[in-house]
């Protein structure tokens, strides 16, 4: 159980460094303003931070979801395991629900995670070195947010998490699921970690595209009041004001960011967990893979 956890752990912070650029430009197209777009793409916006804020603007905020990693892995796979078990059989149903209540469950940390990771993310754009600098830190973030809006400042986009967040996991975890007894993930083959990358990487895919537009929502809630006067009064009607004013792109907007980063970070993930649980254990590849679950996706996926 602790290998498989510290391997959860390590597979994750691999993912989130790999990954983090893209979540960077994600976050900036969701949130830039209509009207006066800074960036024209997923690749205009690369090359925009990079060039104005430097190769370090692509992992502002990276210190939230490095943060949260120890306790959304410890109830991500705590919480699949144990509902699996209480369900007592392994079918596809089953391999869904689990899912979707490890999602439900850890939506309490990864709000906050992610509340402090757009703003971060946030700000400075467009500059290399800002003097008007609010937060320090990710851990200052949150502080200040809760200092001046308390515990529901903090949690500002909860209900758009949750409903990411759980039909989201159940679908990440029903398709690896799926693809891993497909491809025949059997001992022996020299082509199992491959195998495993490819389902990993497939079902980070599947999660993101069954979910974005609520990803969307939330990002643009996270991301309100600052710089400013807030805009939306709710989630209802961010969904109204972005839907009135872009139409249903407003619920595409980097989502090709999105899912360049879906795939190499789910195929880190694993290619990292598979081979730490390996090199600890000294077993066999198929034990190993066995003990790997899924660790997160949003997030950090």
């Amino acid at each position: 159980m602790a290998l498989d956890f510290a391997a959860g752990c390590f597979g994750g912070a691999a993912g989130v460094l790999v990954g983090h650029p893209f979540d960077t430009v994600k976050v900036r197209l969701q949130v830039q303003s209509v009207d006066k777009p800074l960036y024209r793409g997923t690749i205009h916006c690369f090359q925009s931070i990079i060039r104005q804020e430097s190769m370090l603007g692509l992992y502002k905020g990276i210190g939230s979801p490095l943060m949260g990693l120890t306790f959304i892995n410890a109830i991500v796979f705590g919480v699949q395991g144990n509902a699996m078990r209480m369900l007592g059989s392994d079918t596809p149903l089953h391999q869904f629900m689990a899912g979707a209540a490890a999602g439900l469950i850890q939506s309490v940390i990864c709000c906050p995670m992610e509340l402090a990771k757009t703003r971060m993310q946030m700000q400075g754009t467009g500059e290399k070195s800002s003097s008007r600098r609010l937060y320090k830190n990710s851990l200052d973030c949150l502080i200040r947010i809760y200092r001046r809006q308390g515990f529901r400042g903090i949690n500002k986009g909860m209900v758009s998490t949750v409903i990411r967040e759980t039909p989201g996991f159940g679908i990440y975890f029903l398709t690896y699921d799926t693809l891993t007894r497909s491809l025949g993930c059997d001992a022996g083959d020299r082509f199992i970690v491959l195998k495993l990358l490819l389902a990993g990487g497939a079902s980070g895919i599947a999660s993101w595209i069954s979910t974005y537009p609520v990803d969307v929502i939330k990002s643009r809630l996270q991301a309100d009041g600052v710089g400013g006067d807030c805009r939306y009064s709710g989630m209802l009607d961010c969904v109204a004001q972005s839907w009135r004013r872009e139409g249903w792109r407003a619920f595409t907007r980097g989502l090709t960011s999105t899912l360049l980063r879906a795939f190499p970070v789910n195929a880190t993930t694993f290619a990292t967990v598979t081979l730490f649980l390996m090199y600890m254990r000294q077993e066999d590849v198929e034990d190993a893979c066995e003990s790997i679950r899924p660790d997160l996706q949003h997030s950090s996926l």
